[in-house]
C-alpha cells in the first residue's frame, strides 16, 4: 500500500486549522504514556516504559516518506488528490486546501520532535516526545500529524517494555539456578510476525524485542534495524532450522519417526535443529520408549557446526504449557487415603506415585496420569539424557537436546514455567520461550495510556498553557500543562511543567527531527547497552 503522508490523519484533524483562534502561530505537544492499570505485566513492574521507535519513524515517515510522497511528487498530482479526497468525504469545498499547497511549496516539513534518549526506561506520566512547529504559519501541523505518529510509535515502545520484562525475569530465574547468564539473549525468541497487524508492524515491533534478545523469526525486524537504526554490522538477531505442522504431517503420521530421524541424521547433522513434536502424539516423542530415546545415538553423535553447536530442540505447541514441560510436581505416598493426600498437598505437591502410579491431586479425588504427563517433557528427556547441574545445584539437560515452546506464552506463563522448573530442581536454562502475537498483539494503545496532547500554544504573541482535566475521569486523562522539560535524576525521568522558553530548550529532550532533517541519530548498540543500564 502507498502511504500518501497528507492523508494518513483522522478527518476531523483536517478541518482543524480554521478551528484554533485567529492568530494562532503555535501549537506544541507531546506523546506520554499516562497509565499502566491495563499492562499485564509482573507484579514487581517499576511503572517505566522503555522509549523506542522515534528515530525510526522520524526517518521513514517525516523524512522519506513525506518527502518521496509528497514534497517531491508534483505539486498538481498532491492537490488533485487531496483535494478530490477532501471533496468526495467531506463535501466539496468542505476544507480549504491552500495550506497543504503552501507545505508543497515550502519543502520540507517544519516541525522540530524532541525524544528522550531511545532505550531509556521512563517513568510513567513524563514525555517521550515533544513536537512543535518551526515556522508559524504551519501552527496547524502540530497536531496534524499526530494519528501517524501515534499509530507508529506506540506500539514499538510497548513491545519494547514488555520484552524488557520478559528479560528481567529470565535473568531473575538464571540467577536463582545458577544458568548461563549469557543464554538469556536467547532464551526469548520472537514468534510473533505472521500475528501481527501487517508486516510493517511486524518489523518495527519485532525491532523492540531485539533491544533485549537476540533470537527472533523475524527477518524484516533486522532490515528495519540495519535501515533505521545503524546495525549494520552489529549482531542484530537470529534464529535455526525448524520444522512446522505441515512438514511433519507431509511424512505421514505412519511413518513420523522416520521424519524425525531423517531430519536429525540426513538433513540437519551437524548445528541446531528444532522439530515440531505434538503433531500427533507428543509423548511418544519425548516419552519413555519414545522417538527420542530410539535416536539417542543418532542425537548424540550429530557434529558441532562452526559455533560449536549439535543440539535437537523438541518444541510442543499444544495443551497447558506449564504441564507440558514441568508436568507435576509428585510425591512417593504410602496410600492413597485422605490423609497421605493431605500431606502431599501441605508440602507443596500437587501429584503423588504409589505403587508406580502417577496421581494428580489438585482436584477432590485422585485423577490417574501416565508416566510421561506426571514427570513432563524435561523430565522425560532428562531420564534418557542426562545431563549436568548448575554451581547452585540445578539440572541442566544434556547439551545436545533442548525444548521450546512458543503457543500463547504470556509473562504470567512464563513465571509459572520457571517457578515450576525451579521447584523440580532444573534451571531455567532448560526452557526457551516463542514470543508470539498473544504477547505482541494482545495489547493496545491503551497498554500504558500512550497519548499525544496539546500543552502550549500561542495566539497574536502571547503564549497559552494548555491542559485538560476532565472532572469525569479519575485522574488519567489529566495532561501536563505548559512548556515542558524532562531532567533525569537518579535512575527517574523527571517531569517540569510551566516552563519557559529558555528552559524548555534545556534538559534530557533532545532534537531528533528538526525541518525535515535527522538529528542526534543513535545506534542499536547505544540503545541496548542504555537500556541494560550500561555506560553509552
Amino acid at each position: 500500500m502507498r502511504v500518501y503522508p497528507a492523508h494518513a490523519t483522522d478527518f476531523y484533524k483536517t478541518g482543524h486549522i480554521r478551528q484554533y483562534p485567529a492568530g494562532t502561530s503555535f501549537v506544541y505537544s507531546n506523546l506520554t504514556c499516562r497509565s499502566d492499570r491495563l499492562a499485564r505485566l509482573l507484579p514487581d513492574f517499576d511503572h517505566k516504559v522503555v522509549s523506542f521507535g522515534i528515530q525510526g519513524v522520524c526517518k521513514w515517515l517525516l523524512r522519506d516518506t513525506w518527502n518521496r510522497e509528497f514534497f517531491q511528487r508534483p505539486k498538481a498530482e498532491v492537490m488533485e488528490r487531496y483535494s478530490r479526497r477532501m471533496d468526495s468525504s467531506l463535501g466539496k469545498g468542505a476544507v480549504d486546501v491552500g495550506h497543504i499547497a503552501a507545505l508543497h511549496d515550502l519543502g520540507y516539513l517544519p516541525i522540530l520532535v524532541k525524544a528522550l534518549p531511545e532505550g531509556s526506561r521512563v517513568n510513567i506520566r513524563v514525555p517521550l516526545f515533544t513536537i512543535q512547529n518551526t515556522i508559524p504559519e504551519f501552527y496547524w501541523l502540530s497536531n496534524y500529524l499526530e494519528t501517524q505518529l501515534s499509530a507508529e510509535l506506540w506500539k514499538p515502545s510497548t513491545t519494547a517494555t514488555v520484552a524488557y520484562e520478559y528479560r528481567r525475569l529470565l535473568e531473575r530465574h538464571a540467577h536463582e539456578t545458577g544458568a548461563p547468564p549469557e543464554f538469556v539473549d536467547w532464551q526469548g525468541h520472537d514468534f510473533s510476525p505472521r500475528g501481527m497487524s501487517g508486516i510493517h508492524d511486524s518489523a518495527q515491533s519485532g525491532a523492540g524485542h531485539l533491544l533485549s534478545f537476540l533470537g527472533t523469526d523475524s527477518i524484516h525486524s533486522i532490515d528495519y534495524l540495519e535501515d533505521y537504526y545503524g546495525a549494520a554490522g552489529t549482531f542484530v538477531g537470529g534464529s535455526v532450522p525448524a520444522t512446522e505442522h505441515s512438514v511433519m504431517c507431509m511424512g505421514g503420521m505412519d511413518d513420523e519417526f522416520e521424519t524425525f530421524r531423517r531430519l536429525i541424521e540426513d538433513v540437519y547433522p551437524s548445528g541446531i535443529v528444532s522439530i515440531v513434536s505434538d503433531t500427533w502424539d507428543f509423548w511418544g516423542v519425548v516419552g519413555h520408549e519414545g522417538f527420542a530415546e530410539r535416536l539417542k545415538d543418532k542425537i548424540l553423535a550429530r557434529r558441532p557446526d562452526a559455533m560449536g553447536m549439535a543440539k535437537t530442540v523438541f518444541r510442543p505447541d499444544s495443551g497447558d504449557p506449564v504441564r507440558i514441560i514441568c508436568g507435576y510436581h509428585y510425591a512417593d505416598v504410602p496410600s492413597l487415603d485422605a490423609g497421605a493426600i493431605a500431606s502431599a498437598r501441605q508440602a507443596g505437591h500437587d501429584a503423588v506415585r504409589h505403587q508406580g502410579r502417577y496421581y494428580a491431586i489438585d482436584g477432590n479425588d485422585p485423577v490417574l496420569l501416565t508416566e510421561n504427563e506426571a514427570k513432563g517433557s524435561l523430565e522425560c528427556l532428562h531420564d534418557i539424557f542426562g545431563g549436568t547441574v548448575t554451581p547452585k545445584g540445578y539440572k541442566v539437560l544434556h547439551e545436545r537436546v533442548g525444548l521450546i515452546y512458543g503457543d500463547s506464552i504470556t509473562l504470567e506463563r512464563a513465571q509459572a514455567i520457571l517457578a515450576g522448573l525451579k521447584a523440580k530442581g532444573f534451571a531455567s536454562c532448560n526452557m526457551v520461550f516463542g514470543i508470539g502475537s498473544f504477547t505482541y498483539q494482545y495489547c493496545t494503545r491503551d497498554t500504558f495510556g500512550s497519548a499525544v496532547k496539546a500543552t502550549y500554544g500561542v495566539v497574536e504573541g502571547v503564549g497559552r498553557p494548555l491542559f485538560k482535566d476532565p472532572k469525569t475521569d479519575g485522574g488519567t486523562k489529566k495532561s501536563a500543562k505548559g512548556l515542558l522539560r524532562v531532567e533525569k535524576e537518579g535512575d527517574d525521568f523527571v517531569l517540569h511543567e510551566m516552563q519557559t522558553p529558555e528552559q524548555e530548550k534545556t534538559g534530557a529532550l533532545r532534537p531528533v527531527f528538526r525541518d525535515g532533517k535527522i538529528e542526534n541519530e543513535e545506534t542499536l548498540a547505544t540503545i541496548r547497552r542504555r537500556l541494560r543500564g550500561e555506560a553509552v
